[in-house]
Formats: structure tokens, C-alpha cells, sequence
């Protein structure tokens, strides 16, 4: 005797759950320009390295006989999978069966892909579209009862945070726990036109006064600015593509450091209009995003959370390979200085460089925390606080490069100020306690009103302790260490890398990321 008859019932019920949630929800997914769970999953995976896990589990219904009449797949599709030959978790909403809501969900399908990328010690991508297997009114009628909220597996959510690299993909409409899941990620992204994330959805929303179309209440552009998303993108291939460039820089786990990458480009490489970056007038500004291309391993800058606290840039990088978690300020929003969305970028930012073990290179140009009736309503000052402690937090090696302004409290967050850290500046660097454009005629009314002439004296004023406030004055009493030519600055920093790569240890760290 052999087993043939239950392999081909077996092959049977594989068939059934490839048909998703049968033709007609599949072509109107289709319509709706958006791909299906296991297209989906055929573009991030590597050819033919898939391993779906409780592939015919769902809804079954039995005829007469006891025998299987049809099959309806759970709507949450997972399994192991290569991305770029490395091993990940690759877990997926399947919209087309009850649009992923918890009445066509096995909860234990998605606590088993959390609990197997963090045993396996694999990085997870999440592709969420609808509810990712939270609630619907419909569920009372289904089950018969009403049931006190809870969220099954969420404790592995928030260990995985700390354990392994955690991508989500808002593939559609993604509202309730789909939309925790896209923000319980170090890395989100969302397809622009027909991605939409909420607590809840339009209909919802209705009730309270508020008629908005999925754009206008959870469009790409709202979540970007808000900092719930950080990234959007015009196709699904693209997003697939970014996850994957994402991945590249980081471990597989915590209990692993970062792998060095190619080494294309000559650390010993100078940038010859660098020396004319920044202007000898204060007043005007520079774009910063091209001197980071220019420093970094050229096109390795892959920039996140760009609309989100938009005067600190963030994003990954290499140096002679070795992958950094690179900040710089943007002196064309708000001058550098950091708002109160700005200190929870980089508080979010530092932390996940900490839990990964990435060296950080700050280039800085900051002038403060934002001042003025805004930055009060907005908590700027507590913000900045919980963002400057994060820094006082991290033990990853630091790399500061002062390249115009470092003023206030927010200029002294240019490191953790408890250890050592690698730190230079260029002859345009500018420091003190608050910027003396801002304070010269407040601390010198006196002298100003008694002059003969107020304009003249605030000139010569301003000129004297223009060369007292001299980068060289600061580096004779040793309150700046290295100053340096900023065509020199590439080499410099490929050699901090080189350096800090073996201080680097694996392993958790003492508090885990949050979101």
C-alpha cells in the first residue's frame, strides 16, 4: 500500500488555496491596480525560495459524505524566503479573502511568523493591506459575541522590534492592527495613489462629521509628513526594492554586526568644491544632501523619513563599505534648527542605529531647538530632551563632523557628551551657548544707546567678538579637537569606520527599539 491517494488530496487542497479568494475578488484586486499575496511574494523573494508555511489552512466545507466540497485559505500567507540570498520571514494580508479581516484569520499563522523570524533570528517583511487580521463590525455577527480587545502575539511585536530588522509594506487600504503593524516596523513604506493608513477608515471617520476620502484622511502624503511612514513609492516592485536596499545595510539579527559591502570607491578619494560648500555669509544656506553624496561611498545614501522633521536628514550609507547610520542638519528647513518632529526623528533614528550596531556620522549645522510660541505648543523642549537622552544612550561609535552651527543645548546633542567620540570641524564651524547674532544687542543695549553712533558701535561690537568666537581661539584651550579641510573629510571618515569596526559587539542592547 502506499500514500498516493492522501498526496493527491493534499495537492488538491494546495490547489484550492492558490485560488486566493476566488476569480472574481482576485480580478477586482487586479482592477484595483494592486497585486496579489503570492505575486507579491514571488517579487520580494529570490526565485524559487519560498517555503509557505500552513499553506491549507482556512475554511473548509464538507459535503454529505464528510468529504472536502471547497476550501477558503486563511487570509495571511508566511514562510521563509531568500532576499538577495539572505534568509528572511516574508508574512502577507491575502485582501482578497474577507479583505483581512479577523473573521477569515488564523491568529496563530501570524503569531507563528513573528515567533519564527525571531527564534530563527531572520529579518520579517510584513506586506499589510486591510485590517492585517484585526477586528470587523461583521466578527459579533460571526462568532456571537462581542470580545474584549487583545491582540494575540503582540508581545513577540515588541520583542522583535529589538531582536530583528522589522520592514512593513502598506500594500493598500491598511487600517486598525494593520495599520499598528506598518508602524510597529524600522521601516515603512507605502505605494503612492493606492496605499492608505488610518485608525480607521472613511466610513468610520463619517460618523464623527468628517466625509474625507482615503487620501485626504491617510494619503501617502499626510502619513509622510506625520512621520508614520517613511517612505512612498509610485509601484509595488519599487517598495519590494527599497526593503531589499533597507535590508542591505543591517544584520540579520542583533546578534549579528553589519556586513561590509563593496568597496567601489577610494576612501582616499577628495572633494574638491567641499572647501566652497558652505557660504561666508551666515545668512544664506547650502544644500547639505549633496555634501553627504559626496562623502559616502558614491550611491550608497538611501535617506528615510524624508517629509518627517525635515531639518535633520537620516538614512544609511557606507564607507568603504562598512554600512553607518548617517544624520545631517538641513539648514533650508527652519535654519537646522530642531523642531519637536525633528527630536522624535532623530530619538527614533539613534535608536535604531543602537539596536543594530551601526556607527552614527553626524554632520552638523544647528543652530538650536526652534524657539517661539509653535515649538512651546509643540513640547520642543521635552522632545529634545528624550532625543538627547537617547544620544547619552547610545554606545555605538560617534563620528561628529561640525560643519557650520552648533549652538544650545540642541548644538551639544552633536554626540553622547559621557564618552569618547570622534569629532572634527571645518573653519566655518561656528559654536557657543546661543548664536550672537541673536543676543549682541540685548547684552550690549547700553553700550549701543550711549554711542554717537548706535549702528557703528553694534558693527565694531559684532566685528570683536566675531574674532573671538574663531574656531582656532576654541582649539588653543582645546574645546574643539581637529580642525580640518573639508576636501579631506571623505578620508577622514572612512578611516573612523575602519577604526570603529571592530569596537563594535553583538548582542541586544540594554533597552529595546520601540516604534
Amino acid at each position: 500500500m502506499s500514500w498516493h491517494r492522501e498526496l493527491e488530496e493534499l495537492r488538491r487542497r494546495e490547489a484550492l488555496a492558490e485560488k486566493l479568494g476566488g476569480p472574481e475578488r482576485v480580478r477586482r484586486q487586479k482592477d484595483g491596480g494592486r497585486l496579489n499575496i503570492r505575486e507579491r511574494v514571488a517579487l520580494m523573494a529570490d526565485p524559487g525560495s519560498f517555503h509557505e508555511i500552513g499553506k491549507i489552512a482556512g475554511r473548509a466545507e464538507y459535503d454529505g459524505n464528510n468529504d472536502l466540497a471547497d476550501l477558503v485559505p486563511s487570509n495571511f500567507v508566511f514562510g521563509r524566503a531568500r532576499v538577495d540570498g539572505r534568509p528572511v520571514v516574508i508574512g502577507g494580508d491575502d485582501f482578497t479573502v474577507r479583505g483581512g479581516s479577523a473573521d477569515a484569520t488564523i491568529k496563530e499563522k501570524h503569531f507563528q511568523c513573528e515567533q519564527m523570524a525571531n527564534a530563527l533570528r531572520l529579518p520579517l517583511i510584513r506586506m499589510v493591506e486591510g485590517s492585517g487580521g484585526g477586528g470587523s463590525v461583521k466578527t459579533i455577527e460571526t462568532t456571537g459575541r462581542a470580545n474584549v480587545p487583545g491582540v494575540s502575539g503582540w508581545e513577540l511585536v515588541v520583542e522583535n522590534m529589538g531582536t530583528v530588522p522589522r520592514v512593513a509594506l502598506g500594500l493598500g487600504s491598511v487600517a486598525g492592527l494593520g495599520a499598528a503593524h506598518l508602524a510597529a516596523s524600522h521601516y515603512s513604506v507605502m505605494i503612492k495613489e493606492r496605499s492608505a493608513l488610518f485608525v480607521a477608515g472613511p466610513p468610520v471617520v463619517a460618523r464623527t462629521g468628517q466625509d474625507l476620502t482615503k487620501n485626504e484622511l491617510g494619503g501617502h502624503e499626510i502619513q509622510l509628513r506625520a512621520g508614520a511612514v517613511d517612505h512612498a513609492v509610485d509601484t509595488e516592485e519599487e517598495a519590494f526594492e527599497c526593503a531589499r536596499r533597507f535590508l542591505s545595510y543591517l544584520p540579520s539579527s542583533v546578534y549579528e554586526l553589519p556586513p561590509r559591502g563593496g568597496r567601489d570607491d577610494d576612501p582616499d578619494r577628495r572633494v574638491g568644491w567641499l572647501i566652497e560648500a558652505v557660504p561666508r555669509n551666515i545668512r544664506k544656506v547650502y544644500r547639505m544632501r549633496p555634501i553627504v553624496e559626496a562623502v559616502v561611498d558614491s550611491g550608497s545614501f538611501f535617506e528615510m523619513g524624508r517629509t518627517f522633521g525635515r531639518s535633520v536628514i537620516t538614512g544609511f550609507a557606507r564607507l568603504d563599505g562598512w554600512p553607518v547610520a548617517v544624520m545631517a542638519s538641513d539648514p533650508f528647513s527652519y535654519g537646522g534648527c530642531w523642531t519637536a518632529a525633528t527630536c522624535r526623528k532623530v530619538t527614533r533614528f539613534v535608536d535604531l542605529a543602537e539596536t543594530f550596531h551601526l556607527p552614527v556620522v553626524y554632520l552638523v549645522d544647528c543652530p538650536g531647538f526652534q524657539i517661539g510660541l509653535d515649538a512651546e505648543r509643540n513640547g520642543t523642549i521635552r522632545e529634545g530632551v528624550r532625543a538627547m537622552s537617547a544620544i547619552w544612550q547610545t554606545t555605538t561609535p560617534w563620528c561628529a563632523v561640525i560643519v557650520r552651527n552648533a549652538f544650545g543645548v540642541a548644538g551639544a546633542a552633536h554626540r553622547n557628551g559621557g564618552r569618547y567620540c570622534t569629532r572634527y570641524a571645518w573653519p566655518s564651524g561656528r559654536w557657543g551657548s546661543l548664536p550672537l547674532e541673536g543676543g549682541i544687542e540685548a547684552a550690549y543695549r547700553a553700550d549701543i544707546d550711549a554711542a554717537d553712533d548706535p549702528g557703528a558701535k553694534l558693527a565694531e561690537i559684532e566685528e570683536r567678538l566675531d574674532k573671538l568666537r574663531s574656531p582656532f581661539r576654541s582649539a588653543e584651550t582645546f574645546w574643539i579637537e581637529e580642525i580640518i579641510d573639508p576636501r579631506d573629510t571623505r578620508r577622514l571618515l572612512c578611516d573612523f569606520a575602519q577604526t570603529a569596526a571592530p569596537l563594535r559587539e553583538a548582542g541586544p542592547r540594554s533597552f529595546p527599539m520601540r516604534p
